[in-house]
């Protein structure tokens, strides 16, 4: 580890705690949604709910304690400084891993996965299995740093991870990622192919092959039902963000209210959250998780900076084939869900396809066993003894 590399404990000043409570108490709130359930957005009724629970009762000096239990550092990397949580495994042939989250997603989704991955034994698992964990910060999210100028897409931000890993000494290593670190980990899958010696991704990034509209499955034909249903009713946040996140901001960075709104919205429609009929994120997530996830952007003020990743790369895909090993799960509430035939015409090397029964959009987050399952299953061939 270089000396450029310095050690991080979360440890927010009192004064933007008091800050966070009197925006709270001081919450203008808009009138009720017309209707009874999510259509129309967050119902009032939740979220002044949560948002009371955040002022009164949501501790989080004793959260900050355990979002700390795991080792941080930070470093800078052509500019821009880069949060990462380093945990290294007890066993000696553990294989590095790097995983990246997306948005409106933090490191917090990685926290209960983090130590069955790099401490197997102690979780059913066998010590081959282990790993060497590094969980960066997007720039412009959480703790990381904000660029201050125009050019951080997501083949930068995977250029930044394949430079962090060697800063550690990791000269052969694996990469994961879902949502933008979906992206991120495709493209070190084509940039890093010195050393990244294969991916594993819970949202492969693949368009659907017109070859097979005429024959389609009826796990593709409900693929494409979703996609449309997304994009006719739950994409407006990414048009918004993707050209014009800086107007959002002012919004966002005034009221942790709309923060909290913006983002627990995503986690109801994205999370396989569905019980008796009715879908509801406390239903695979607790409140004080979903709040862990929300302080990383409002502590930060990272509204604007974390929106910007659209705008640099959401119009503009790299969809070009990847060589290197990949591996794929597929999760049944996933935003976008590819066949394997469909992948295969963008993977040329893919050697590990499931798709799972239950499990969403943020997979760590909410099945942190079936996720530990699914790479320690997709990696098992590239490792070295």
């Amino acid at each position: 580890m270089t000396e450029s590399i310095r050690p991080f404990t979360i440890d927010v000043p009192e004064s933007t705690l008091r800050d966070l409570h009197a925006r709270l108490a001081n919450t203008r709130w808009p009138d009720r949604e017309t209707v009874d359930d999510w259509s129309q957005g967050i119902p009032l009724n939740y979220v002044r709910d949560v948002a009371d629970y955040w002022a009164k009762d949501y501790d989080w000096r004793a959260r900050e304690r355990h979002l700390n239990r795991w080792p941080q550092f930070v470093t800078d990397i052509a500019g821009t400084g880069i949060h990462f949580i380093h945990a290294r495994s007890p066993h000696a042939d553990a294989l590095p891993l790097i995983l990246s989250h997306g948005w409106p997603g933090s490191v917090v989704e990685f926290h209960k996965v983090i130590a069955p991955l790099v401490d197997p034994t102690a979780h059913g698992g066998d010590a081959s299995e282990a790993f060497h964990v590094v969980a960066p910060s997007l720039p412009g999210y959480g703790f990381s740093g904000k660029p201050a100028t125009s050019g951080t897409g997501v083949e930068r931000i995977g250029r930044l991870w394949g430079e962090l890993m060697a800063r550690l000494g990791y000269e052969r290593y694996v990469a994961q990622g879902g949502d933008w670190g979906s992206m991120v980990t495709q493209s070190m899958g084509q940039t890093e192919t010195g050393h990244c010696a294969g991916i594993h991704i819970n949202m492969p990034i693949v368009l659907p092959d017109p070859d097979t509209m005429a024959e389609l499955t009826p796990t593709e034909q409900a693929a494409l039902e979703a996609m449309d249903d997304y994009q006719r009713w739950g994409s407006g946040y990414s048009k918004q963000q993707s050209t014009r996140p800086q107007t959002l901001g002012y919004a966002l960075a005034d009221s942790p209210v709309g923060q909290l709104a913006w983002v627990l919205e995503k986690f109801q429609a994205w999370t396989d959250c569905e019980r008796d009929g009715k879908k509801h994120p406390e239903h695979v997530l607790t409140r004080d998780e979903l709040l862990d996830n929300v302080m990383f952007y409002w502590l930060n003020n990272a509204a604007a900076s974390s929106a910007r990743l659209y705008w640099e790369s959401f119009n503009t895909p790299n969809l070009d084939p990847i060589a290197m090993p990949v591996g794929c799960s597929i999760f049944p509430r996933e935003i976008f869900r590819s066949s394997r035939r469909w992948a295969e015409k963008r993977f040329h090397n893919l050697i590990y396809w499931n798709e799972l029964d239950r499990g969403g959009h943020f997979a760590a987050f909410e099945q942190p066993e079936l996720f530990v399952g699914e790479l320690r299953a997709a990696f098992r061939s590239l490792r070295q003894y």
